[in-house]
């Protein structure tokens, strides 16, 4: 089956469900929110109408998936806007064997402020954050501790003009314990390498520099490719966080339920990233792209949507 035909079936599928903002509206659906969120259901269904709204590719997601995943956010106390970065619903298409499109998933994806709100909402850290290390920053190690030595420049404007060449996270608890955790920019494209399917090392570079023909940009929807740094930051708070932090009941269950599809019950299903949820109907119809096929759990193993799966370092 190829891309042209795997696309005409996502927009059957989302154009028998009607539109967002009025299955929100139905009374069974104004119930189960009302239930869940009580006096703040007006706002929460304003604010996930406005997020899908501004999101098409979301419009072809299932909407029960939708709205447990914004059911789930909100739980947590994070915001279901894109611009705000705490969390993402992020469209995922679940296949049969020969690669059909048998329905289109919300993925309940925590990015990297998410986790740093969580973090700072169980009272147990006086500061965590993580950022990009510029060319001429990393001092290496102290002889004595092992630890690594950074020398940040001052200017800004010079700063951000330089390249990046790693990643730094980092925080301190109330009771003093500090933990920062420094990764080479090699290492992280070597562990997107690794554990995203939908990434490729050796082809990051000619995405960067524009060498990727037009009609083939369809392909190289992951965010490891369009956000490098945005899942860099998230991948190694998660790192961080998971081996050395003071991890909250509200943050282990958002630890848990990362990166999934949320059921009925709130019950987490695994899925990986898959960059066709983001191809252009256009470019798939031109390029007559096929289908990926859908791993089975095997193949697919402990895949983390931003590449980081427990206890791994890359």
């Amino acid at each position: 089956m190829n891309g042209a035909v795997a696309t005409t079936n996502q927009r059957q599928l989302s154009n028998n469900q009607p539109k967002f903002s009025v299955f929100m509206n139905q009374e069974q659906i104004k119930g189960i929110v009302s239930l869940a969120v009580g006096k703040n259901a007006q706002r929460f269904t304003a604010s996930i109408i406005s997020a899908v709204s501004t999101s098409p590719a979301l419009e072809k997601c299932t909407q029960r998936s939708i709205l447990s995943g914004a059911l789930l956010g909100e739980s947590l106390g994070l915001s279901p806007s894109p611009q705000l970065g705490q969390y993402y619903l992020v469209p995922f298409d679940k296949r049969d064997r020969q690669g059909n499109v048998i329905e289109t998933n919300a993925q309940f994806v925590l990015g990297a402020k998410g986790y740093k709100q969580l973090a700072m909402r169980s009272g147990q850290y006086l500061d965590i954050d993580v950022l990009e290390i510029k060319e001429g920053e990393y001092k290496g190690r102290d002889k004595l501790t092992g630890k690594q030595m950074f020398e940040f420049i001052e200017n800004d404007d010079e700063r951000d003009a330089l390249p990046t060449v790693g990643y730094m996270a980092y925080f301190e608890l109330l009771n003093g314990f500090r933990k920062q955790v420094y990764w080479t920019k090699a290492k992280m494209i070597k562990h997107a390498d690794t554990y995203s399917p939908a990434f490729h090392a050796d082809k990051y570079d000619d995405y960067v520099n524009g060498k990727i023909p037009k009609n083939e940009l369809y392909k190289y929807s992951s965010f490891w490719y369009k956000n490098f740094d945005e899942m860099a930051f998230k991948t190694l708070l998660r790192h961080l966080i998971s081996q050395w932090g003071v991890m909250s009941i509200e943050m282990q269950d958002a630890f848990v339920r990362d990166n999934a599809v949320i059921k009925e019950g709130g019950v987490p299903e695994y899925v990986e990233y898959d960059e066709a949820a983001f191809a252009e109907p256009a470019q798939a119809a031109e390029t007559g792209a096929p289908a990926a096929e859908q791993p089975t759990p095997e193949e697919q193993g402990e895949f983390d949507f931003f590449g980081d799966t427990d206890g791994a370092e890359g």
